[in-house]
């Protein structure tokens, strides 16, 4: 693990010195720090729900789109939006301490995935006896990791990394893959990943929304990441989500996110993409 670190350190560093350093947030246009291969969110060739949410931004803010690209690992926020690299993070937890955030503009929450006619497709909480008899999995140090050591689930669930550059890997993917296969039983994870991939499967896989489970929580609210102290900058993107909140809302259920309501989603609780970006 400390050499994959590295190794995230060191693309971080060549990435950010190749790249002009430009003054910060842009006038000129829209400047967006993403990773260039983490689908379902976004990629270099702009397939992910957070490339066509950030080119609904530019088109409301009437500018030319600009992507700085950097694999989302440490030291992804400090060394590219902390950096002056770019201006914003489409999607980062509300109220997290790496970034300041704008409003929320959806939320979500961990699922379960699992085969048609499992008997699982009900499952709406951890707790669920039917989960005692299965094999699970889930992504190393999530949240619902908590709840399944409560439950005694965790030692007999198989893990799937969390830290990782997905240029080169893709555990969630591999897991969702793992269902259909009948390697495990049923996935849980983070809902806009398991959504995505559960959609793609061959016959399609049921997402069962976890949303119910607290302490710690596994729905939360997802805002625009940006710099603390640019309040100017973060009304205009809170007036960009009261303006395109449906076309937003769409692209969201194009992708399969599950969907809960802004409202019903905790305050100032983390969510893992599938990687480490502070």
């Amino acid at each position: 693990m400390r050499a994959l670190f590295l190794g995230i350190a060191l693309l971080v560093s060549v990435g950010a010195a190749a790249q002009t350093r430009p003054d910060l947030v842009s006038r000129e246009k829209l400047r967006v720090c993403a990773d260039p291969a983490n689908l379902p969110y976004s990629d270099k060739a702009k397939q992910g729900f957070e490339n066509r949410i950030a080119e609904i931004v530019a088109d409301e803010l009437k500018l030319p789109l600009r992507y700085y690209w950097m694999p989302q690992g440490p030291g992804f926020v400090r060394n590219s939006l902390g950096e002056g690299m770019c201006d914003l993070i489409i999607g980062y937890a509300a109220n997290s301490d790496v970034v300041d955030h704008s409003n929320p503009y959806y939320a979500s929450t961990y699922v379960l995935v699992s085969r048609p006619g499992s008997g699982l497709e009900e499952v709406k909480t951890l707790d669920d006896p039917r989960l005692k008899t299965v094999k699970l999995g889930v992504i190393a140090a999530t949240p619902p990791t908590d709840h399944l050591l409560r439950l005694g689930l965790l030692d007999k669930a198989k893990s799937y990394a969390l830290l990782v550059d997905r240029r080169f890997s893709s555990p969630a993917e591999e897991a969702v893959h793992d269902v259909e296969a009948g390697v495990i039983d049923a996935l849980v994870v983070w809902g806009p990943i398991g959504g995505y991939f559960a959609k793609k499967a061959q016959p399609a896989l049921v997402v069962s929304p976890l949303h119910a489970e607290q302490r710690p929580p596994l729905a939360y609210r997802i805002a625009f990441g940006i710099r603390r102290n640019e309040l100017d900058w973060k009304h205009r993107l809170n007036d960009v989500i009261r303006a395109r909140k449906a076309d937003f809302e769409a692209v969201l259920r194009d992708y399969g996110v599950p969907l809960v309501p802004i409202e019903a989603a905790p305050i100032g609780a983390a969510v893992s993409r599938g990687e480490g970006a502070e």
